[in-house]
């Protein structure tokens, strides 16, 4: 499988109480490797799956030391160094089960159409390419988003995308329909949904989205996930854990879970609970890998 997305590293602080303005606020921080597609990479491997990452970090020591942190999991890293600009930053800030991010994409902005082709050619055993929406959200690296889907096709291999994040889509509009219409595979959790489908229930946001992909998947957190198809419509009830340490990442496994049943032959409900077991994992742990 091939990924295409961010890596960056993450500075997550698990705060103790709501943020007080002016003065402290305890919290457990860590610093790690992070980045959508990264995250995907990482989880895949994790369950055996052979992945390699295509992505873009600066030629400095967090570069280094992320693509290190990847390679030692299992990851097959296209990934190029970039001198002169930084690896790409990202504040996590967990409080009360929601997490806030404050981002610097830092080299990430440089993934190029000619990375993708690369590493294609590098990989002719690839028979997915899944794009996370993070490099399709931004002009600067949205040809190699582009270029992804558009290889995949001409070369007979399915496509799967992650919509990302609600905020930048809601800046991207209609056009994020666009970019990936015709995809295999599309993967939103709800609030993403609600910006492309324009609709509060998961299975009508699902049924909207498969009109644009083949498939279609809501993530809908601790209640599971919804699947709609040219089979019909499948749902996943969600496994409750305690505690939930950090939901960073969850929606990451949900999406290497999912791909790696389907991909191998897995029907939509099976695939749906791998996802769902995957995600429920992640959410107690710190961080966003396993």
């Amino acid at each position: 499988m091939l990924v295409v997305g961010d890596l960056v590293t993450d500075v997550v602080a698990a705060l103790d109480g709501a943020p007080a303005t002016g003065t402290d606020t305890g919290a457990r921080i860590r610093f790690a490797g992070g980045g959508q597609g990264a995250n995907t990479a990482a989880w895949l491997a994790a369950r055996g799956t052979p992945v390699t990452l295509v992505a873009a970090v600066g030629d400095d020591e967090p570069g280094r030391a992320r693509v290190a942190e990847l390679a030692a999991a299992g990851v097959r890293c296209a990934v190029r160094a970039h001198p002169g600009t930084p690896t790409g930053t990202v504040i996590v800030l967990v409080h009360d089960g929601e997490r806030t991010m404050l981002t610097d994409r830092g080299a990430n902005l440089l993934l190029s159409p000619a990375d993708v082709d690369a590493a294609l050619a590098a990989a002719p055993e690839t028979r997915h390419v899944h794009v996370s929406g993070y490099p399709l959200l931004d002009p600067a690296s949205r040809g190699a988003g582009l270029r992804a889907l558009a290889a995949a096709r001409d070369q007979g291999l399915t496509t799967s995308v992650d919509a990302a994040s609600a905020g930048p889509l809601r800046h991207a509009g209609a056009a994020f329909l666009d970019w990936v219409r015709n995809a295999d595979l599309v993967l939103a959790n709800v609030d993403e949904a609600a910006v492309l489908a324009g609709d509060t229930d998961p299975v009508a946001q699902a049924r909207a989205l498969a009109a644009v992909a083949t498939h279609a998947v809501v993530k809908r957190g601790p209640e599971g996930a919804v699947w709609a198809g040219p089979d019909g419509i499948f749902e996943a009830p969600g496994r409750r854990v305690t505690p939930v340490v950090d939901p960073t990442g969850a929606g990451d496994a949900f999406a290497a879970g999912l791909l790696a049943a389907w991909v191998a032959g897995a029907a939509p409900p099976d695939a749906l609970e791998r996802a769902v077991a995957l995600g429920a994992e992640a959410v107690t742990l710190l961080g966003a890998r396993p």
